[in-house]
């Protein structure tokens, strides 16, 4: 084995001995302000001090609060802060799950220096749930302090002029939850499943399951709907509901044996499975009741965006912020609900608003689409554009009004590159953090290209400044090429 001389560790090799320092992600590690980062988001993975209890008559001076005994600190120590925060930041720029994250890690040394390690290890840095766990403690707030800081990152690197964080383009999407396709049959034979479940847990005998029947429908209305022969179809649906009502009634009858936790979880499958039966017999909505698009997610909306290819999305409406000519994103926010288009713009604005307060800037002018139309009055201070105020508009803002269409492809990367295309976390909170990140993912891509990018027109200038001092060249650096030159001059400038 070939042992590095100047690593300190004897059985190790450096890491910037064995890649190349001009690499985008290497030159970035170097740039990003991983101090404030840690700093931003350290209190929240501070320990909680443990509350105590209560002794009665301990002493003539009344009770006394008794602290709970220290937690050993035996267990293994906790990953690295700034570990954690590249590994979020690699998945998302990467798209990669949490799985796939941590086995490239591993093999990649470049991964490895981003993420802040002197000599290179061949292990994966972490557990996959951890970064589950990790996500979680975050919170809305850590994730958006992580987005913040690539914006940060943009203007303090003269990326991106910091005015130009002014003028932003915003417009909204759908974030579809990984949950099957909701129908009837589907959602009707899950249920049952899952009522079957809930009892057995809690110690309930059943007289009937209906487990062969239940599957034997299910696969019935699938093949009834293949063959559009609805009315047998709906049938089949109707026998399935009746299943699951007997089951409801029965379970709902023999719940009071279970006590604590399991009557709780009881009584949650049993307003679930209420819901989805209520729901199957109509294709409104009851009044005051959602529909349930998915057993394990019930904060799944149906959004439909008028698409003739996909008419109805499942998942929550996400808010999209970006500078109107650099394409940096400054702001990604999940809205709960489905919400009007219009009514999320004042959210959205103060959250970009927040994410920029170190650069000094605000939005103060928004471009948008016709479904951001009349609020106006609900957002002081900021300039609202869109092409319903066609006769208003000056010739410059209309031609900057053409400009809002750029959104559209940076949404189509978002889910394409940077995974917002399906959303596997937990919950409404899982969703927000998704989103956020998603953004974050999308700005690390960005930097790597604009430092890319501006390396090569430094070197394209060193080149010129070079070429110019070794050669009589009728033309300063800056300037191009005079007729006068040959064009064996002209033919080295373009090949280059």
């Amino acid at each position: 084995m070939s042992v590095c001389p100047a690593t300190e560790d004897f059985f190790a090799a450096r890491l910037d001995h064995m890649i190349d320092l001009r690499h985008p992600l290497v030159v970035l590690s170097s740039r990003m302000p991983w101090q404030q980062i840690e700093a931003s988001v350290a209190h929240l993975f501070s320990r909680q001090g443990r509350a105590g209890t209560a002794q009665p008559d301990l002493d003539l001076f009344g009770e006394q609060v008794t602290r709970a005994a220290p937690a050993s600190n035996a267990g293994r120590p906790r990953v690295a802060l700034r570990t954690m925060i590249a590994l979020l930041y690699l998945k998302h720029a990467f798209n990669l799950s949490d799985e796939a994250v941590v086995e490239r890690w591993a093999d990649s040394p470049n991964m490895q220096y981003f993420s802040g390690r002197a000599y290179f290890a061949p292990s994966q840095p972490c557990e996959a749930t951890t970064l589950v766990k990790f996500r979680r403690l975050l919170g809305v707030e850590g994730v958006e302090e992580l987005l913040a800081q690539t914006v940060n990152l943009a203007v303090s690197q003269n990326l991106i002029p910091a005015a130009a964080l002014a003028t932003v383009v915003v417009d909204s999407t759908v974030q579809e939850k990984a949950v099957a396709h909701p129908t009837d049959a589907r959602l009707l034979e899950t249920a049952r499943a899952k009522l079957v479940d809930a009892a057995k847990q809690a110690g309930i005998e059943l007289k009937q399951t209906f487990a062969k029947e239940g599957q034997h429908l299910s696969f019935k209305a699938g093949r009834y709907a293949h063959a559009r022969q609805f009315k047998r179809m709906r049938a089949v649906i109707k026998r399935q509901r009746t299943v699951v009502g007997r089951l409801v009634r029965e379970v709902g009858r023999k719940a009071a044996v279970a006590g604590g936790a399991a009557q709780t979880r009881l009584n949650e499958a049993l307003s679930k499975a209420q819901r989805i039966a209520d729901q199957s017999r109509s294709r409104k909505n009851i009044d005051g009741v959602p529909k349930l698009y998915a057993w394990h997610a019930p904060e799944v909306e149906c959004i439909s965006k008028g698409k003739a290819r996909q008419p109805y999305e499942f998942g929550v409406k996400v808010g999209i912020a970006m500078t109107l000519k650099h394409n940096l994103i400054v702001g990604a926010k999940a809205f709960a609900g489905n919400p009007y288009d219009g009514h999320t713009l004042r959210e959205q604005l103060e959250q970009a608003a927040i994410l920029m307060q170190d650069t000094g800037m605000r939005p103060t002018t928004a471009y948008v689409d016709l479904g951001y139309r009349g609020v106006d009055a609900d957002n002081p201070g900021v300039e609202i554009k869109h092409r319903g105020k066609k006769k208003t508009l000056t010739p410059q803002e209309w031609k900057l009004l053409k400009r809002r269409q750029a959104i559209e492809p940076i949404i189509g990367h978002l889910k394409s590159d940077n995974r917002m295309d399906r959303c596997h976390l937990k919950g409404a909170q899982g969703d927000s953090l998704h989103a956020v990140l998603c953004a974050a993912g999308y700005n690390i891509r960005w930097l790597l290209r604009m430092m890319a990018k501006k390396g090569v027109a430094f070197l394209w200038r060193l080149y010129l400044r070079l070429r110019w001092l070794a050669c009589d060249w009728p033309c300063t650096p800056s300037a191009p090429l005079e007729r006068s030159a040959g064009p064996a001059q002209r033919l080295s400038i373009s090949w280059v």
